[in-house]
């Protein structure tokens, strides 16, 4: 069984302002509550290898329709470039959060829904970053999952 390595929530939260302020909107992300909308997208990687975790972000549809105007630069973004906004921005901070991990290590592809993304039930939140940009909520998460040896005791 390999070692139990985390990432701390003051790592995320580095991480996602600096893809933030990259990509998105160089103003600062502001500390918030926690995400409470059920009707918000979300989005998942997932890093297998020496280390197994997931990534999430999930933010509200104002937000995510914000987020892929600015990222694709278009006046007006459907709900495709939305998605592809979305699946983008964790594809990000899933790469940075990789890169803190034990290699080898590999990235899955994101998946994205317009609601909330069911996580498996092994995966155990490690840590988390509520943040708000213009006023908006964006929480972005980092999930443990369990090794293969779940049930040795």
């Amino acid at each position: 069984m390999s070692e139990l390595v985390t990432p701390t929530a003051e790592d995320l939260q580095a991480l996602v302002e600096q893809v933030w302020t990259s990509y998105v909107d160089p103003e600062p992300l502001l500390p918030a509550a926690p995400l409470a909308d059920p009707g918000c997208w979300s989005a998942v990687t997932t890093v297998t290898g020496a280390w197994r975790g997931m990534v999430t972000v999930e933010l509200p549809e104002r937000a995510a329709h914000a987020v892929a105007t600015r990222m694709l630069e278009v006046a007006e973004a459907s709900r495709e470039e939305m998605a592809d906004a979305v699946g983008e921005l964790v594809n990000m901070v899933g790469g940075n959060v990789k890169s803190l991990m034990p290699e080898p290590s590999q990235l899955s592809l994101p998946m994205v829904a317009s609601g909330s993304i069911t996580l498996p039930s092994g995966a155990q939140e490690a840590c988390r970053a509520d943040l708000a940009w213009q006023g908006m909520p964006i929480t972005v998460r980092v999930h443990l999952l369990e090794n293969d040896a779940e049930g040795a005791a």
